[in-house]
């Protein structure tokens, strides 16, 4: 399709403002543009056009299946977007004086004090715009209670090799040194490796349970213990939280603090790149070290608050408000037997697909496995030279956006299968028929499939190319 500057023509054109009543200031020559700026000239129907068919090539989960493992691109209930968009919510500022803004501030109150049940923490903080930023601000926590005691020798965070490649990237960015350890045979920890990379540098521990392979480590109270008798302290990687939510809290599988997807667990589409949000949790010992300011109830209603050794801000005001609001929302309609029955739900349909696949699919970690499962296609490529990367392209063709590819890395050729609470059986049958038409397709013609999606809009890029020599700018043919 073509790009708006493609598009353009010139006076075309679909607002026309009206005329200023106020004085029009003269900016200095300094701050003044010496050529005009490229900008597209459109009329609205073009404009309207060009967006309804960027849709029209885009996969959502209004669209059809979409088993993304690890990210939970579940259906959100429509009436959580409906309370984001109510005008008292909307048309607020976050410089607004606090005796104006109550209601907001109650919704702050309230979705951080359910989370904080839901998780088995004692404080939340709603700052973090998304996974990777809570993570750090996580780790800042960890960071700042070891030096508070004079601890500084503690510089090095334990990462699990199935970890979410923002772990050891956050640890870093927060100046640990990122030590990995192995998986055992089934999936989890190996805690002999454990008991090994722990010592007097250990700052912590990240981890997600259940894991990237969708697995429940049946030693997570053995794992933390050991974390803690080194005196480390463990974090919760709450991407997968959708498969427990409501069963068993992070707080009491011995984790000290942790991040929750609202935009994965608690109602908020979050494809395209956002928004997002990532409040973290914490035990009592470390929540004078949060970000603030937190809400509180104070005698005259709601009020702001810093926590006394606060490690500062790590957003600007108060977090993605109206992804708090559509979270709240999801969980005051649900309740916690509601909660509870979503999870319930995500971890019976993965469990109906993975037994349905096994049979021809190879499993590297069978069942039963939580939320999300990992499909080895490394058996089918020996045999066929058909890829992971090929089966998840020909699933395009179906209608189904792929899941998660080559990750965990521990599975050469994974795909990792999330199938989510909302999804029928039927629409889960329907997905174990084109998988079973793609495992044929791979026997008979298994060279043809090296050039799948076929009917797309967009058929097989060449990502190197794309990587390494990125097109980013419109090319005017040398107009400056």
């Amino acid at each position: 399709m073509k790009l708006l500057f493609e598009r353009s023509t010139a006076g075309h054109r679909h607002t026309i403002m009206p005329e200023l009543d106020v004085a029009v200031p003269e900016l200095p020559s300094s701050l003044r543009r010496a050529t005009r700026p490229h900008l597209p000239e459109i009329s609205e129907i073009e404009l309207g056009r060009h967006y309804t068919e960027l849709a029209k090539q885009t996969h959502g989960v209004n669209d059809g299946f979409y088993p993304l493992g690890s990210c939970t691109m579940k259906y959100n209930p429509r009436v959580n977007e409906a309370a984001a968009a109510l005008p008292g919510f909307t048309d607020i500022h976050p410089l607004q004086p606090v005796s104006t803004i109550q209601g907001a501030l109650g919704v702050l109150a309230e979705a951080a004090d359910l989370l904080a049940e839901i998780c088995g923490m004692d404080a939340v903080t709603l700052q973090p715009a998304a996974g990777a930023h809570g993570e750090y601000t996580g780790l800042l926590l960890i960071r700042a209670y070891h030096l508070d005691r004079g601890d500084t020798g503690r510089t090095e965070i334990i990462v699990p090799d199935s970890a979410h490649g923002t772990n050891p990237a956050s640890a870093a960015m927060t100046g640990f040194t990122v030590v990995s350890v192995p998986s055992n045979a089934e999936g989890g920890v190996d805690l002999g490796a454990l008991r090994a990379a722990v010592g007097e540098n250990t700052a912590g521990l990240m981890l997600t349970n259940p894991n990237t392979l969708g697995l429940f480590d049946p030693n997570i109270l053995e794992i933390t213990r050991i974390v803690h008798e080194a005196g480390g302290l463990c974090y919760y990687d709450g991407a997968n939280l959708n498969a427990v939510m409501g069963h068993v809290r992070p707080g009491d599988m011995g984790f000290d603090c942790m991040h929750v997807n609202l935009h994965k667990t608690f109602s908020t589409p979050h494809g395209g790149g956002g928004p997002g949000s990532g409040p973290v949790g914490c035990k009592d010992f470390l929540a004078a070290y949060m970000p603030g300011p937190l809400v509180r109830r104070g005698a005259g209603g709601y009020e702001f608050f810093a926590p006394e050794k606060s490690v500062g801000r790590v957003r600007s005001f108060h977090g993605n408000f109206l992804v708090v609001v559509r979270a709240l929302a999801y969980m005051v309609m649900l309740g916690s037997e509601g909660l509870a029955e979503a999870s319930a739900h995500a971890v019976l349909n993965a469990n109906y697909l993975l037994k349905r696949l096994c049979g021809q699919w190879s499993i590297p970690f069978g069942e039963p496995c939580m939320h999300e499962f990992v499909i080895d296609v490394a058996p089918l490529k020996a045999k066929t030279s058909v890829s992971a990367m090929d089966v998840a392209k020909r699933m395009l063709d179906f209608g189904i956006h792929p899941p998660t590819m080559y990750f965990p890395l521990i599975v050469h050729e994974a795909l990792m299968v999330e199938p989510t609470e909302t999804e029928s059986r039927e629409e889960l049958d329907t997905f174990v028929d084109i998988m079973d038409a793609i495992y044929r397709e791979a026997l008979e013609t298994g060279e043809e499939l090296h050039g799948a999606p076929f009917g797309c809009a967009i058929g097989r890029p060449d990502e190197v190319a794309a990587a390494r020599n990125p097109r980013v700018r419109y090319d005017f043919g040398g107009e400056r």
